[in-house]
């Protein structure tokens, strides 16, 4: 499966700094120092609808993450999987009477169209979930065969107790796990389960639902975090940087990821830190295919929305922040960056070497991309109000927003 194409990143003058980014499971800020080539993964769509806001403010947290890294002269390794097999993905095939496979093609294309125009950085490897089964079918055998998997009427599950670090990903009880489980894809009422909270590995085939050669597990399709698991350890190996998603993803799918990579690797931790981004809403409830309320990259750029006046949109709140979309947060963000386009178009202005290393910092301390916002706020207010003779100075200005905050002036 193929990427999008990349924007070019501008290059700047000096060198960023190192990032600190809240890590979900020590529950605090954490200093990251990947080597020369800092590993990335980031969990990706399942393509049964187009890409909505809340798709669009996790991928462009992580987007984030990547410019920080390159500034400071490393190579970005990143990963990101697509669901394409998944119930949702063949439920909604069924409602609309397509075919599944088509389904999730014209969607994944429209997520790429999506994250062109909004400008963010493509994966290295950007796998999906059925080109992955090859790799994944001798993970489950291996994790039957050790033990910390077993067959439910044909189904495969892990044992959550298999792995003594299951927990530290979310920090979470039981009993809110058992909660989150039922809500989030698991089955911790299905009778015979070890523990209520084991998640499936493998599904043994259905009738009239896709299913491919399993090996000795039979034929049937993965689970939703094995994929991942797979995917991450084939590209990436144990021990990378940041393994990144929205906030709903810390339990239960990071959280059995990490404990299935764990016990299939017998090293710890999987991740060097989970990252999280908060939830988007409409009309007071999360953004969700689920519940229908939905704001769309695509529909809103056929409306004639500058792409950049969306990404200032979700620039504009801090990533771990759950925040609500209106139309006003919009009609702001197109202001923004008309103030912001009209001060860069003149021949000079102030000095923007502190600008750069504003934005530098404000990034690093935990992307904060809403003081980084405000820091080029002041330049452009600056140069409003008694301009400047610096010539290169909105040059270096259209590069840094270009370059750190993926923004085309």
């Amino acid at each position: 499966m193929h990427a999008w194409p990349a924007s070019e990143v501008p290059a700047l003058p000096g060198q960023g700094r190192d990032l600190r980014i809240h890590d979900t499971a020590t529950g605090g800020l954490v200093t990251l120092d990947p080597g020369p080539v800092a590993r990335i993964y980031v969990c990706g769509i399942t393509p049964y609808d187009a890409t909505h806001m809340g798709h669009a403010a996790t991928y462009n947290a992580f987007d984030l993450v990547q410019r920080v890294w390159l500034d400071t002269k490393r190579q970005v390794h990143y990963v990101q999987n697509v669901t394409d097999i998944d119930d949702p993905l063949l439920e909604r095939a069924r409602r609309d009477g397509v075919d599944w496979a088509g389904l999730a093609e014209q969607e994944t294309a429209l997520f790429r169209e999506d994250m062109t125009a909004l400008r963010m950085l493509p994966p290295r490897h950007f796998i999906g979930a059925v080109e992955a089964i090859p790799g994944i079918v001798p993970l489950v055998e291996r994790l039957r065969d050790a033990g910390a998997a077993y067959e439910l009427d044909g189904d495969v599950y892990f044992s959550v107790e298999s792995d003594p670090y299951f927990g530290q990903v979310s920090g979470l009880d039981a009993a809110a796990m058992r909660l989150l489980s039922a809500e989030r894809g698991g089955d911790p009422d299905r009778p015979g389960k070890k523990n209520p909270l084991d998640p499936m590995l493998w599904m043994a085939a259905r009738d009239g639902e896709p299913s491919w050669d399993g090996g000795t597990l039979g034929r049937g399709r993965p689970g939703w975090h094995i994929e991942c698991v797979a995917i991450a350890l084939d590209h990436l190996g144990m021990g990378f940087d940041v393994q990144g998603g929205g906030s709903d993803l810390a339990f239960p799918h990071h959280e059995m990821g990490a404990s299935h990579a764990q016990v299939l690797t017998g090293e710890f931790p999987m991740a060097k830190a989970y990252v999280h981004a908060g939830m988007v809403a409409l009309d007071g409830a999360k953004m969700s295919k689920s519940k229908g309320n939905l704001v769309f990259v695509s529909r809103l750029r056929r409306d004639g929305v500058d792409p950049a006046a969306i990404r200032l949109t979700l620039l504009a709140h801090h990533y771990r922040a759950d925040w609500e979309w209106t139309d006003q947060v919009l009609r702001d963000a197109a202001a923004r960056l008309d103030r912001w386009r009209a001060a860069v178009s003149r021949p000079d202005g102030p000095s923007a070497d502190a600008l750069v290393e504003e934005i530098r910092e404000a990034l690093a301390d935990d992307l904060d991309s809403p003081a980084a916002l405000a820091a080029v706020d002041r330049w452009a207010a600056r140069q409003e109000e008694t301009g400047g003779t610096d010539t290169g100075a909105p040059g270096v200005v259209s590069r840094a927003v270009d370059a750190l905050l993926g923004v085309a002036l």
